[in-house]
């Protein structure tokens, strides 16, 4: 395989003078990018034009990430070469909410094959159910296929994200890459590096991403009490501050955070499920916790690869809270992945509003957020 990485500005064009002469029809084109290429689908043009016959897929974000570095305003962009395995692509629409599950069904099924290696998934990031999309995905396809993947960024201002589909930009899409063969090596690591504080509470009522009531009490009147003049900024600031969420007994917790907030209602709207009844606890940021946390899921990767050194695409994907609240140390956890990732892998990837990994010790997939989570796919 062979990988090439380069860059496109809104103020100043391409980084690169030729396009690498990568195209086959075994060829995966990444592209992650900030809203504002929703309305100006130039640069789309030129990357099908230099690659007429590859798979060309990608979505916005909060922050592109390539490398070390991450940008705004910009398109990071991975082209990669396929020798041995094959890929496939496909895209389904999501125009509301409630489709989720039988959106990820819908495009699981499209792409199912008995030697899938790795499904990676991009979806819209402000209007889809991310557990119910993981469940639909998961209901359909062999318990040994890694899925991985992410929801669409839009900075904080959480209004408008889109897929790309080839050259078009839809804000109510959902795209699969289906790696298949046994020569495809697919590592993935998620980690977090937030930490706990208050009391535990009991979700008294929910309805599935919704959350009305902790304790009895309404939630968003709860949350604003902790988050004190910063609550004027919801939902944005209430990514300072996630949820974690877990079942008695169950190890395995996952972190939410908050998409919208319904003043009437006094509830708020996350990423994923709230089941009614489980127990959850606020969390906040500690700066080299998080650093930590991306350098032990880029560990994690390094060790489950089998490749023999040579090149690897890497797709990292970090949840837009995490950038908030590291500011100016972002850059910190990227230079700790690329430090720690096999060596011969190219870091490209976004910042989302939710990341789509296995759990560490287990295969099935879910939703989770706040995390660095890592994908690095190479060829034996």
């Amino acid at each position: 395989m062979e990988v090439s990485t380069f860059e496109h500005h809104l103020d100043s064009g391409w980084t690169i003078d030729e396009f690498p002469p990568l195209d086959s029809e075994n060829t995966l084109v990444l592209v992650f990018g900030s809203r504002s290429y929703l309305h100006d689908g130039e640069a789309f043009g030129e990357l099908r034009k230099a690659y007429p016959k590859a798979h060309i897929v990608g979505c916005s974000s909060s922050g592109e990430i390539h490398g070390t570095r991450v940008s705004d305003d910009t398109l990071s962009v991975a082209v990669t070469r396929f020798e041995k395995g094959r890929i496939k692509t496909a895209t389904v629409e999501l125009s509301d909410l409630d489709e989720s599950f039988d959106a990820g069904e819908r495009l699981a099924r499209e792409l199912a094959g008995d030697d899938m290696a790795n499904f990676f998934v991009l979806s819209n990031g402000t209007h889809v159910n991310g557990t119910k999309l993981v469940e639909g995905i998961n209901g359909v396809l062999d318990d040994d296929t890694i899925v991985t993947g992410g929801l669409a960024g839009d900075g904080d201002r959480f209004e408008k994200t889109w897929v790309l589909d080839g050259t078009q930009a839809n804000p109510h899409l959902i795209a699969g890459v289906a790696f298949y063969g046994d020569e495809f090596c697919v590592s993935h690591g998620s980690q977090g590096g937030w930490d706990r504080f208050g009391p535990v509470r009991s979700v008294t009522r929910s309805e599935g991403s919704v959350l009305y009531e902790l304790d009895g009490k309404p939630a968003l009147e709860l949350y604003k009490r902790y988050l004190g003049d910063q609550a004027e900024d919801l939902p944005a600031t209430g990514l300072l501050f996630p949820l974690e969420l877990h079942s008695d007994g169950d190890e395995e917790r996952l972190v939410r955070t908050i998409l919208a907030v319904d003043e009437d209602e006094q509830s708020m709207t996350f990423a994923g499920d709230i089941p009614q009844g489980e127990k959850v606890q606020l969390m906040k940021a500690n700066f080299n916790r998080l650093v930590e946390g991306a350098s032990d899921a880029a560990g994690h990767c390094a060790e489950m690869a089998q490749h023999d050194g040579g090149q690897a695409l890497a797709i990292g994907i970090s949840c837009v809270g995490r950038r908030l609240i590291l500011k100016q140390r972002t850059e910190d956890e990227l230079e700790a992945v690329v430090d720690t990732l096999p060596e011969g892998a190219q870091l490209v990837g976004f910042y989302s509003y939710g990341e789509l990994s296995p759990y560490v010790s287990g295969a099935d997939c879910a939703l989770h957020n706040q995390t660095m989570t890592l994908t690095v796919i190479s060829e034996r």
